[in-house]
């Protein structure tokens, strides 16, 4: 099964080799049909401390690192 990619903005990289990760998505109300925002951070392993708050990432599915910690920083976007 493919590993899950998502988009994101980093929000924090105060912990070492970790980025939090905010990762908005968009559907339609079941019933309204207005488009409803919703968002989720998640942490991510950013093994070299290279991505700074305001970054736009995405970020893949991995094996656990920690309790909180199973995405991977994979690239920045431009």
């Amino acid at each position: 099964m493919p590993k899950r990619i998502l988009q994101g903005t980093v929000v924090s990289d105060k912990n070492d080799k970790t980025v939090v990760v905010l990762v908005e998505r968009r559907f339609a109300h079941p019933i309204f049909q207005k488009t409803v925002r919703r968002s989720k951070k998640y942490k991510a392993h950013d093994e070299n401390n290279q991505y700074k708050v305001g970054d736009a990432v995405s970020i893949q599915e991995c094996a656990p690192i920690s309790k909180d910690k199973t995405w991977t920083v994979v690239s920045a976007q431009a």
